[in-house]
């Protein structure tokens, strides 16, 4: 399979605490593809890396979108965005006192053409756009089960939707990687097999995903391959079956009932 993300050699440092030493990952194109390791292992910094919300003080990152491949490391969070890349995070950041259709048509706005003097003169064009952003949102909010909710605050939706509404703002700027930063947390088990489902669902659609998550039945479920993480570093990658009986991986972090 050709690669869509390249990360070389990428090390962050925090003063004296190196959160992420020299790992090297490939992401497939079309894959779900999974990043483990306890707590502290550096997993949500390395999706930092990737997103230019922190700058790696070595390595390489590269997104292989087209040909010739474009280093990330430099760019500013939404110019990344803007080259298909999205993600969400750990706790919801909705906006929770705009609709559900409104935080989605923010996400959409990635995508815009209009000008300042559009919006404020309400040009047919702006107009036309503005009801193209809205079908698209619908459309995403339809893709995630949430369409029904579209006019209700985002904050008054379970948290399980809410999770749900992130992933759907994420979709509206039209990503060709997605990153998923445990998006199960705090989830009931139902809730979790229905994301298992949608995670499925966006790889079939053609996104390849990237998802940190801690809940090993998703992991399991779900991914094709796993890389592992420990203290910055990598101990592991592999089939998940093959990562799950790894001597490293069980003493660093999935315990003695990973055997079972």
């Amino acid at each position: 399979m050709t690669s869509i993300l390249e990360i070389e050699a990428v090390t962050k440092r925090f003063g004296g605490l190196t959160a992420v030493d020299a790992v090297s990952v490939t992401v497939p194109r079309g894959s779900i593809f999974g990043l483990i390791g306890p707590n502290g292992a550096g997993k949500t910094t390395l999706f930092n890396c990737i997103t230019g919300m922190v700058q790696p003080n070595d390595g390489a990152i590269r997104l292989r979108d087209t040909d010739e491949p474009t280093e990330l490391v430099g760019l500013k969070p939404e110019a990344i965005t803007a080259l298909s890349v999205a993600r969400t995070f750990q706790t919801t950041r909705i906006f929770p006192n705009l609709s559900v259709l409104d935080n989605v048509r923010i996400g959409r706005h990635a995508r815009t053409r209009a000008t300042l003097v559009g919006a404020v003169l309400r040009t047919p064009g702006q107009r036309a756009e503005e009801r193209r952003i809205t079908e698209e949102a619908l459309a995403h909010l339809a893709f995630v089960g949430i369409e029904a909710q579209a006019d209700d605050l985002a904050r008054s939706l379970p948290y399980g939707d809410q999770r749900r509404l992130e992933v759907a703002r994420a979709l509206a700027t039209e990503p060709k990687l997605l990153l998923l930063d445990e998006p199960a947390a705090g989830m009931n088990p139902q809730e979790t097999r229905d994301l298992m489902r949608l995670i499925e669902r966006i790889r079939d659609s053609g996104i390849t995903v990237l998802l940190i998550e801690h809940d090993m039945k998703v992991v399991m479920g779900v991914c094709e391959w796993i890389v592992v993480l420990d203290y910055g570093r990598k101990i592991a990658e592999g089939l998940p079956e093959a990562v799950r009986r790894d001597p490293q991986v069980i003493e660093a972090y999935l315990g003695r009932g990973a055997h079972a």
